[in-house]
């Protein structure tokens, strides 16, 4: 199916339609969603609120471009959206003189497979420290950075996706990856497909909820 035709699907209510789409795109949308905020239950939040909107327009996709990178731009821009609110209301509450302190320390989420617990906790400690890294990158470096080296989009989709130039592109890249140079060693690049896990349970899940939500076209009105 082409994403014209599951677009028009989603569009016409078919439920397996929006499941398929939702499953396909939860990882990297969900990555694209933290590499802006740096927090995982907020990027959580902004995918559904990517989804609802997506779904509420999905008759409009016009195909200049996948569905995954239309969605990527509309996560993007919920992410940035809810970032400003975040920015604010830290303003204000600094203002009053509250100091706000983040603490980033969910777990991450695990695969369906149990592997040994000495493994799994080397596995662990691997994640925690790749997310460190990057997530200590400037965001303009780290957005760029998550897109095409972990999700693996070209050069010219996240030039795109972002909407700077290819060469923008590569230059942030190129930054990115002398920044991490001194963090990462090589053989651990290999293992960046590992970190910032959306799936499994938490993939189910997310699913779940974005199908709970999701009306029909016609179907409220004939409830």
């Amino acid at each position: 199916m082409s994403d014209a035709d599951l677009a028009r699907c989603c569009a016409a209510g078919d439920g397996e339609a929006v499941r398929h789409l939702v499953t396909a795109n939860n990882q990297r949308l969900f990555r694209t969603a933290w590499s802006i905020l740096k927090n995982r239950q907020e990027a959580e939040d902004v995918l559904q609120s990517a989804y609802a909107s997506a779904l509420r327009a999905i008759g409009s996709f016009e195909a200049r471009s996948t569905l995954t990178t239309w969605l990527t731009r509309i996560t993007i821009n919920e992410a940035l959206a809810r970032r400003r609110v975040q920015q604010r209301r830290r303003k204000h509450l600094e203002a009053e003189g509250v100091q706000v302190l983040e603490t980033y320390r969910e777990q991450l989420a695990k695969g369906s497979q149990a592997p040994s617990p000495e493994a799994e906790a080397a596995r662990e400690q691997l994640r925690s420290i790749l997310e460190r890294a990057i997530g200590d990158l400037p965001e303009s470096f780290r957005t760029v950075f998550v897109l095409h080296e972990i999700e693996g989009v070209s050069v010219e989709d996240t030039a795109y996706t972002l909407d700077i130039p290819t060469g923008t592109v590569k230059t942030r890249l190129m930054r990115a990856r002398k920044k991490l140079q001194q963090a990462l060693a090589p053989e651990v690049r290999s293992a960046l497909t590992g970190t910032f896990p959306f799936a499994g349970v938490d993939c189910a899940r997310l699913t779940e909820q974005v199908m709970r939500s999701f009306v029909a076209p016609g179907r409220e009105a004939s409830s």
